[in-house]
């Protein structure tokens, strides 16, 4: 039979597993075991991390060899790398306001041409000579009054006017999204931008960046003392404190309030689900925080916290403590350490502020007084506000669109020099950064697929079989195998491997279920499809083909919670542990290909994957290691990783088209989309390269 009608047959069961909708069912799914597997598997890849974190540090030596690979890969995680251009910071001052003791002068500057940072600077009065100072970077406190935003420096203005009145300089700047111009910090907390992984940017790098360059400035303002500048902030200004302190060695005295705890808080107790995206970095290398919190080593440290806050809980705050106290130690600077509890909520309470006053007092001041005045607020949001209008050229409500930097869109590879030299380099992009935190290839993890066979029967002409392998620890998945009733796997021209989303595994369920429900039994079986079931059957007749079928992980059989809310965090917990959902389940579909190659007669059956919509993408990524893999059918693929799948930092890289060309070098590639100039690129090189047409065709998509 010609290639043509081939193709018709099998595009017509492809069709068969994407062609039904099941959006309308309201029936309830059943998420237990995916949910009991989540769990684990949290619990285990946050040990791998944890276990380690800062383990191989054993001496100071140790530490001075590290010090400046962790300083750079923190860089890199929160985006910074390459470190953004000193611009002008065009720095204005639009007006003062006056205390008795102390002047306030409303000071805006750009980070970024068009990076807008507002804030108020506190210069007490009657200075004679270079102060000490603090750059006080502020938390979640929104300030909004009749559609204006205020800005959290207002919310927190007390402090500012404390150090004021006590001899420091003070500058208070706003955050990114509670500022007088409202950025955004809730990209994928609440906002489904989950392209903010896949470009490598957090706003958490915005935060640190922005105090950067409020250091820059301050360092060139005459009443401030350059060698003694201080950094302190709650909640979300802790968090923006440890990424200040662990970046700029020009912060010599840091006190983080409530600002950090560690992966076991964030990952297996949930504590995720109470913070924003400005609180993480992207965690390319695996890093718990208290990694982050060693960097500010040997300079003195005080970590202060409430023993009752929910979101920085208290155990987690003190495994932190501890892991840093042994780095301190070994610098020699266990009393520039500091641990502050105190009884309360996640609150900014006076005697959390005290603590902090007496400790750059003892460090910036050389002094310990004894704390006469309380910190209190003296104006009105408006008195502080700096624009009357807010400038039309800024870039903060759209920063998070450009901060990072990605990849060019290339031209067509013409030269096998030029497609050796970037292929190689986009490989060893994604190992190291966007797949890192896969299991080790020589590890017992990654070697052993603990194959078991789990029924094998045969009806109606079609010989159905499933095995259960190990795709990771924790991670138990099955491969579904159907071929004609009568042969031998080592009879078959070829096997298919559909990789599945939702809607194709109910599609595959109602498939086999009218000759095999027996075999699917604890699975919830959606109404039967007999003709999907007898044109398959009918397929196998004509041809020696098989099919296997697999979900990866939190599809199918192994889905877990469902709600909007904890599938959102679900997912940021992949990213806290160095990881993406989507990443992990290209994972799943290498491990699958390999148990496929383990069963008895399939060694040497050539090996389709087909696949439609983002897991066409994660089929595409899976054949760049699983040579096995003859030739790609994808369907509905994403033309960017801005729509999915979602792999850390990928854009900062290479898209979707880069990773067609490569797919194809050694892999026939067939895309189904109506639009061939999605994929001129890859098309372009393919032709240029000299490579067979077969290698790549750009298909119309099949008719439903």
């Amino acid at each position: 039979m010609r290639g043509g009608m081939r193709l018709a047959i099998l595009l017509g069961v492809l069709c068969g597993l994407t062609g039904r909708s099941w959006a309308e069912e309201k029936t309830s799914v059943d998420t237990t075991r995916g949910d009991r597997m989540l769990k684990e598997y949290f619990r285990t890849e946050t040990a791998k991390i944890s276990d380690v974190s800062l383990k191989d540090i054993k001496t100071a030596e140790d530490w001075k060899a590290h010090r400046e690979l962790f300083h750079a890969q923190l860089q890199e995680m929160l985006g910074l790398d390459p470190l953004p251009e000193k611009t002008p910071l065009e720095a204005v001052v639009t007006g003062t306001v006056q205390h008795e003791e102390f002047t306030v002068e409303k000071v805006q500057f750009q980070s970024r041409p068009g990076l807008y940072v507002t804030g108020n600077l506190y210069l007490p009065k009657n200075l004679d000579k270079p102060a000490p100072t603090i750059l006080y970077v502020c938390g979640h406190g929104r300030v909004k009054k009749n559609g204006i935003s205020y800005g959290n420096k207002t919310h927190y203005q007390h402090h500012g006017a404390w150090f004021a009145r006590n001899g420091y300089v003070c500058l208070m700047i706003d955050t990114l999204q509670l500022g007088e111009i409202e950025g955004l910090h809730h990209g994928t907390h609440n906002k489904g931008m989950w392209w903010w992984n896949a470009r490598g940017y957090t706003p958490a790098g915005v935060e640190a960046w922005n105090c950067v360059r409020a250091i820059d400035y301050l360092q060139s303002r005459k009443e401030v003392d350059p060698e003694r500048i201080g950094a302190t902030g709650r909640s979300g200004g802790g968090a923006y404190t440890w990424w200040i302190a662990a970046l700029d060695e020009r912060i010599k005295v840091a006190v983080p309030v409530a600002g950090i705890t560690d992966l076991e808080n964030h990952v297996i107790d949930g504590v995720v689900e109470g913070h924003c995206d400005c609180m993480f970095m992207v965690n390319t290398y695996r890093w718990d925080y208290a990694q982050v919190a060693a960097l500010v080593a040997p300079r003195p440290l005080l970590i202060s916290n409430t023993d009752k806050d929910r979101i920085f809980p208290l155990d987690g705050v003190v495994r932190v403590h501890e892991q840093v106290r042994i780095i301190y130690d070994l610098l020699g600077a266990g009393n520039k350490l500091g641990l502050q509890i105190v009884e309360g909520p996640h609150a900014d309470t006076q005697v959390l502020r005290i603590h902090a006053f007496q400790w750059f007092d003892r460090f910036l001041k050389g002094d310990t007084p004894l704390i006469e005045t309380a910190a209190t607020k003296f104006f009105t949001p408006e008195q502080l506000r700096v624009f009357e209008e807010n400038p039309t050229d800024e870039k903060n409500t759209t920063i998070h669109e450009s901060f990072t930097q990605t990849a060019d869109r290339p031209e067509a590879i013409t030269t096998d020099s030029q497609w050796k030299a970037a292929r190689d380099g986009w490989l060893t992009a994604l190992r190291e950064k966007s797949f890192r935190a896969w299991p080790q290839e020589e590890t017992a993890e990654a070697k052993s697929l603990d194959l078991k066979p789990a029924f094998s029967v045969a009806r109606e002409g079609v010989h159905f079989s499933a095995y259960d392998f190990t795709s990771q620890e924790n991670v138990e998945l099955r491969l579904y195998v159907t071929y004609r009733e009568g042969l031998k796997p080592s009879e078959l021209d070829l096997v298919v491997m559909n990789v599945l989303d939702e809607s194709g595994w109910k599609d595959f369920l109602a498939m086999m279920r009218p000759q095999f429900a027996e075999q699917l039994v604890g699975e919830q079986l959606p109404e039967g499809d007999k003709k999907a079931f007898e044109e398959q059957r009918d397929m196998f007749k004509s041809f020696k083909w098989g099919m296997a079928y697999v979900a990866p992980r939190g599809v199918g059989p192994t889905i877990w919670n469902q709600d909007k809310k904890k599938a959102t965090h679900i997912r940021r917990r992949f990213m806290l542990l160095g990881q993406t959902i989507d990443g992990m389940r290209v994972w799943d579909i290498r491990r699958a290909a390999q148990a496929l190659e383990t069963i008895d007669g399939f060694q040497d059956v050539p090996l389709w994957l087909q696949a439609h919509g983002p897991s066409a993408g994660l089929a595409l990524y899976a054949s760049l290691y699983e040579p096995a893999v003859k030739r790609l059918d994808l369907y509905n693929l994403p033309t960017s990783h801005h729509d999915g799948p979602t792999f850390l930092n990928v854009l900062r890289y290479l898209d979707v088209p880069q990773a067609v060309a490569m797919a194809a070098e050694n892999t026939q590639v067939r895309i189904y989309d109506g639009e061939a100039a999605h994929w001129q690129f890859a098309a372009d090189t393919a032709k240029n390269l000299g490579w067979d047409k077969k290698q790549l065709q750009i298909r119309k998509p099949p008719q439903k």
